[in-house]
């Protein structure tokens, strides 16, 4: 009791009496403590899903008989797959591939009810876009234990299976995961970078008193902001080749595109994330309160990006909720030409996107600037 006594009348606890008082009237602290971890908890809950349902597939059906058709039904009955295209040729199906249209082929041959019929086996084709090693590893998975029980149905005395599958893993054979997890990080790091260090040298400067300095020399405004953000774009394209160099040094990832095409659209993607860090820089007083406030902003961006979870594995209203994320758009440009080689042609709609973000966030922060700055 005494111990007890003595704790309560200490300068200890009037310390803490105060801190507590001191939260509690910090508007901007309470907020900062409820909202962002109710917001991640349901986002972690939702997206982070390792379950994969309605991955798309399409499907080359040369025998077009009643079997193959039902084959197709059986693959599709507990919605893990959807049959999203039908084509005339594996070429089309694997270009459908590539450009990431469907994340599964199947292809039927023509002999495939003759083979049936004789009880003989009949094989049939797997393409699976194996960028996503975990993705293309459940969808195997799944493929092989589909097609085991629609034979069994077939001939349950009939040994060996009626159909057999012969799986090619695509951009990816190995089913490396850092295949896919180091283009995604990639954007991490440079959403994290770009965003935090522009905002922190605005603030800073706001703090030492030097933006006043600088607004009692006869520079204009505009060329203040611009004489911040070009020696920052400089520094870091200096990240995004450093970023680019160790994916390839120490992950082995792959780089099948064109090099010019990929510092571009990244450069593009720094715009993005130093129009986020100015606008944060203009809500924000201290250097504390931006780093509070970019992870309540940098978070939702990254759960909802595909970066770590699949976005075909999130529910159907996270799934639309990505297409206002620029960060999806750039993962998606990233995991396009380093591992399929690909270019502006399948990725146009991801470059515009980045390029409306980018000219839509630069234009708020720069005119919320002007407007401290006057």
């Amino acid at each position: 009791m005494k111990l007890i006594k003595n704790l309560f009348n200490s300068r200890f606890w009037s310390l803490v009496i105060k801190e507590f008082r001191q939260i509690l009237r910090s508007k901007e602290t309470i907020v900062l403590l409820i909202i962002p971890p109710t917001i991640q908890m349901l986002l972690y809950g939702f997206a982070l899903n390792p379950d994969v349902h309605y991955l798309k597939l399409g499907v080359v059906d040369y025998a077009n008989t009643y079997e193959s058709r039902e084959l197709v039904s059986a693959l599709t009955a507990n919605k893990t797959f959807v049959a999203e295209k039908y084509m005339f040729n594996t070429k089309d199906l694997g270009e459908q591939v590539r450009q990431g249209k469907i994340t599964a082929g199947l292809v039927i041959p023509p002999d495939f009810k003759r083979k049936l019929s004789e009880g003989k086996s009949a094989e049939i084709q797997v393409l699976v876009d194996a960028v996503d090693a975990n993705t293309a590893g459940i969808a195997q998975g799944y493929l092989n234990q589909m097609v085991s029980q629609f034979s069994y149905r077939l001939s349950s005395n009939q040994a060996p299976a009626l159909i057999s599958t012969q799986t090619t893993f695509l951009y990816n054979p190995g089913l490396a995961s850092s295949w896919f997890f180091v283009p995604g990080v990639l954007g991490l790091v440079l959403t994290l970078i770009s965003s935090l260090v522009s905002s922190v040298t605005v603030v800073r400067e706001k703090d030492t008193g030097t933006l006043e300095q600088l607004l009692m020399t006869p520079a204009e405004a505009w060329e203040i902001l611009l004489a911040k953000i070009v020696p920052l774009f400089v520094l870091l394209m200096g990240d995004v080749i450093l970023a680019l160099s160790l994916a390839r040094l120490v992950f082995s990832v792959p780089f099948r595109g064109n090099i010019i095409l990929f510092l571009g659209l990244s450069g593009l993607y720094l715009f993005v994330g130093i129009g986020i860090g100015i606008m944060l820089a203009t809500l924000c007083r201290t250097q504390q309160q931006v780093v509070l406030t970019s992870f309540f902003i940098n978070l939702p961006l990254i759960q909802l990006s595909g970066a770590i979870s699949p976005i075909e594995s999130m529910p159907l209203a996270f799934k639309y909720l990505t297409l206002l994320n620029p960060l999806r758009h750039y993962i998606e440009i990233v995991r396009g030409i380093l591992l399929k080689g690909v270019g502006l042609e399948v990725l146009w709609v991801n470059a515009i996107a980045l390029l409306f973000f980018a000219i839509l966030l630069l234009s708020i922060s720069i005119n919320q600037f002007r407007r401290q700055l006057s």
